[in-house]
């Protein structure tokens, strides 16, 4: 009996596998864009980006594309997520935001790499290896944006996207390199870190025209308050050339706040753009 059983389970697969051999034609790797491996050596490492190239950079070699970088930017963090919310934006019939290129840079140690150092005790404890966000920094500065205006078509408009440590991050780019990016995507910033002290500090002046869109979900007091503490310190600071907004989603937590935050900001940055 069970030799029985077993022979028609046998003729039952293989009939299976021998039907879908036969519709199968043809299997292929799917793809949507490069993956770059660098020496970097202001941070001594190797690192990895991802990037995202629009559907028509190959078909046309002399339209250039302003570029996306985006902070925590591995394939299992938010690349793939953020590339999908790109192209769909930059769709010919919904034109929420031009063709770009995405740039997502994976992370080493984010903790590293996204603080600057901590007077508190207990960000130090939690933290031992945090505190380098100025090798960071140089880091996109000489070597990131020089590599991609080099290998890609781009034009000089660059936007950054960061969320929890990766808004502190952004946060303290626009504060003191503000020239570096002219859109900044400030979601759910950790600006808890080093009691505060981020959000007392005065940032510096620029002339060049920014747009700067931060939203918070339902995250706690906290990173609630801090958020819109950031907001209420821009605009009291607002210039006449600077573009700014809030977003606060009370449908959203620290877990899934980023996309809809993307999406929305994509919307009011960019609005209907013209080409």
């Amino acid at each position: 009996m069970k030799l029985k059983f077993l022979i028609i389970l046998t003729l039952i697969f293989s009939t299976g596998f021998g039907q879908e051999s036969k519709i199968l034609i043809e299997k292929k790797d799917f793809t949507i864009g490069e993956k770059l491996l660098i020496k970097s050596k202001i941070l001594d490492e190797r690192r990895n980006l991802n990037i995202y190239l629009p559907a028509n950079y190959k078909n046309d070699s002399l339209k250039k594309y302003p570029v996306i970088y985006l902070l925590d930017g591995s394939a299992n963090e938010d690349f793939i997520h953020i590339s999908g919310i790109v192209q769909f934006g930059s769709f010919s019939w919904i034109k929420m935001l031009p063709e770009s290129i995405v740039v997502g840079i994976e992370n080493v140690d984010r903790k590293k790499d996204f603080t600057y150092p901590s007077a508190n005790e207990l960000d130090q404890k939690d933290f031992p290896t945090s505190g380098k966000s100025e090798n960071f920094i140089r880091f996109i500065d000489k070597e990131l944006q020089p590599l991609i205006d080099l290998t890609y078509r781009t034009t000089n408009k660059k936007t950054l996207i960061g969320q929890s440590l990766g808004g502190l991050l952004a946060t303290k780019i626009l504060f003191k390199y503000p020239n570096l990016f002219d859109n900044y995507i400030i979601v759910s910033p950790s600006l808890w870190w080093d009691n505060e002290l981020l959000l007392k500090t005065q940032p510096i002046n620029y002339q060049t025209e920014k747009s700067i869109f931060i939203a918070v979900g339902k995250e706690g007091e906290v990173m609630e308050r801090t958020a819109n503490e950031l907001y209420e310190k821009l605009k009291f600071l607002k210039k006449e050339n600077t573009k700014l907004y809030f977003d606060f989603l009370d449908d959203k937590s620290h877990g899934d706040a980023l996309h809809i935050a993307v999406y929305k900001a994509f919307g009011k940055i960019y609005k209907k753009y013209d080409e």
